[in-house]
C-alpha cells in the first residue's frame, strides 16, 4: 500500500477534497480552503504523490493516483466527499469516480478534459501529445529550473482578467514542484482517456472553464458537460487556465452556490 499523501485541512462539516494540477500543490487551493472552511465545510487540499511532502508512487499512473486519493478519503473517515479537481487533478477526479463512484457525492471539474492523448473522434493525437511533453520539458533539458519554467508558463496560461496575486501564488506553487515529478506527471498526463465513462457519472457535477483557457478550452468543457447526465457548465470571463487562482472570488461563488443546492432525490434504477 502506498504511503498516505500529505494534505492541508481547515474547518469542519461536509468534506471537500481538492486535487491540484500538474504545476500545483496544496497551496494552489489556498483561497478555496479558507472560503470553504468559513462556509461550514471541512476543506482538504492534498499534495499529489511526488508533490510537497507526499511520497512519489511507482509506477506513476492515473490508476495509482486514484488509489492514493481513495486511500486518503478512507483515512479522512467520511463515507464520501465533494471532489474538486483542477487540470490534471480533474483527470484524477474522473479516474476516482470511474473506479469508486461510492466515494464521491458531488464533482467539480475545472480547466480539465476527458482525454489528453486522443481526439474526441477517438483518433490518436500521440504526435501532438509528444510535442506537448517536449515543449514543457525543453527548458529543463536546457538546464533551467522549475522556477524559470513557472515564470514563463504561468503568464502564458493566464487570461487578461487574472488577479496578479493569484498568478504570483501559481508561480510559487509551480516553482516548488520537483523537476523529476513534473516530468513523470507529464508522461502520465498524455495517457489519460475517460471519454467513454463520462455518461456513467451520476452525481451532481459542475464544470468551470476559463474563457481564455488554451489548455482545456471552453468548447471541450462544454462537450464534457453535455456528456455527463447531471452536469452544468459555467465560464469565467477574462480568465485563462488557472481559474481558481485567477478569479478566486468568482470561482468560490460558483463552488459555494453549487454546494449549497439541495441534493437531488435518488433516481429509481429501472433495470
Amino acid at each position: 500500500m502506498n504511503a498516505l499523501p500529505t494534505f492541508t485541512a481547515l474547518g469542519s462539516g461536509p468534506t471537500v477534497l481538492m486535487l491540484h494540477g500538474i504545476g500545483g500543490g496544496h497551496l494552489a487551493f489556498a483561497p478555496q480552503v479558507e472560503a470553504l472552511a468559513g462556509a461550514g465545510y471541512r476543506a482538504i487540499a492534498w499534495d499529489m504523490p511526488g508533490y510537497g511532502r507526499s511520497a512519489p508512487i511507482e509506477p506513476y499512473t492515473f490508476k495509482g493516483l486514484a488509489q492514493c486519493c481513495v486511500d486518503l478519503i478512507d483515512a479522512l473517515q467520511c463515507d464520501s466527499v465533494v471532489l474538486v479537481g483542477h487540470s490534471m487533478g480533474g483527470m484524477v477526479a474522473q479516474e476516482v469516480i470511474a473506479r469508486r463512484p461510492d466515494k464521491v457525492n458531488r464533482l467539480v471539474l475545472s480547466g480539465t478534459s476527458p482525454a489528453f492523448g486522443k481526439r474526441t473522434d477517438g483518433r490518436s493525437a500521440e504526435a501532438w501529445a509528444q510535442q506537448f511533453v517536449a515543449q514543457r520539458t525543453a527548458p529543463l533539458d536546457a538546464g533551467k529550473s522549475m522556477v524559470d519554467v513557472a515564470q514563463v508558463l504561468v503568464p502564458q496560461m493566464a487570461g487578461p482578467g487574472a488577479l496578479p496575486e493569484g498568478l504570483r501564488l501559481a508561480e510559487h506553487c509551480m516553482g516548488a514542484v520537483p523537476a523529476a515529478t513534473y516530468r513523470r506527471a507529464l508522461d502520465c498526463l498524455v495517457t489519460f482517456d475517460r471519454q467513454a465513462t463520462l455518461g456513467d457519472i451520476r452525481v451532481p457535477t459542475l464544470l468551470i472553464a476559463g474563457e481564455f483557457d488554451r489548455v482545456a478550452s471552453p468548447s471541450v468543457m462544454k462537450r464534457m458537460a453535455e456528456a455527463i447526465p447531471n452536469a452544468r457548465y459555467a465560464e469565467l470571463k477574462g480568465i485563462g487556465h488557472l481559474t481558481n487562482l485567477e478569479a478566486p472570488e468568482e470561482f468560490d461563488d460558483l463552488l459555494l452556490g453549487f454546494l449549497a443546492e439541495p441534493a437531488p432525490a435518488p433516481a429509481n434504477d429501472l433495470h
